[in-house]
């Protein structure tokens, strides 16, 4: 699992950016590279970004803007309807991808959810450790689904082009006390082009309508796959 280059991260932001309090906010249409540390960062609707990086703070940024990547450590990364960004990346906190938006170069959190709208697309991985992943009406990941511990929840029509993988805990002890058995759940009309990859024990719940191209690979909790007719299963 890839992850940000902190200490490069930090010491880019001192040199660039000051300590203070409270968002960050320019009204004009066209930014540039944008770096805080102990600020949350706003980007407009409809305006352009390029680079968008905090330390403690989140990243907001509205319907219809275009920004390159999206980083931060501590602190969520929301963006909003019908926009476009290069990655969205952070370590503790959760990422919203709305409505129609197209992240070209993949999803990434280690400690939140991730969640995308209606028809928006990831076209690299999506990847956390510890939290849940939910794909939205006819929304697309387009190089896989990777997780530890956390539910997968892909809604109507939902698409996953690659495998969706659990992985197994590097501390197995810690998690059987502390997690509950990750669900995979499989909505009406959902496809996976793909293998279902489970290295520990999990959940498995398709709509009689959802469709798996691969195969399943690993241990399923009570060793059976739970079907569904609804919008949702009945648990």
């Amino acid at each position: 699992m890839r992850r940000i280059p902190l200490a490069v991260l930090i010491s880019a932001l001192f040199a660039t950016a000051a300590i203070a309090g409270g968002p960050e906010h320019d009204a004009s249409h066209h930014r540039g590279d944008i770096s805080k540390i102990n600020r949350s960062i706003q980007v407009g609707d409809g305006e352009t970004a390029g680079d968008i990086e905090s330390v403690n703070g989140s990243i907001t940024i509205g319907d219809n803007a275009i920004v390159e990547t999206a980083e931060t450590v501590n602190g969520s990364v929301r963006i909003g309807d019908n926009g476009q960004a290069e990655a969205l990346e952070t370590v503790n906190g959760s990422i919203n991808v709305g409505a129609k938006t197209v992240v070209q170069e993949g999803i990434e959190t280690v400690n939140g959810a991730i969640t995308l709208g209606d028809d928006a697309a990831s076209l690299d991985k999506i990847e956390t450790v510890n939290g849940r992943i939910e794909l939205g009406a006819r929304a697309q990941a387009g190089a896989g689904i990777e997780l530890v511990n956390g539910d997968v929840e892909l809604k109507n029509a939902a698409r996953v082009t690659g495998d969706i993988i659990v992985r197994k805990p590097n501390n197995p002890g810690w998690f059987s006390k502390q997690s509950k058995t990750p669900r995979v759940i499989l909505g009406p009309n959902a496809i996976v082009n793909g293998d279902l990859v489970f290295e520990r024990e999990v959940e498995l719940y398709m709509h009689t309508t959802a469709k798996i191209t691969g195969k399943q690979n690993g241990p399923l909790a009570g060793g059976k796959v739970y079907t569904f007719s609804g919008d949702a299963p009945n648990t």
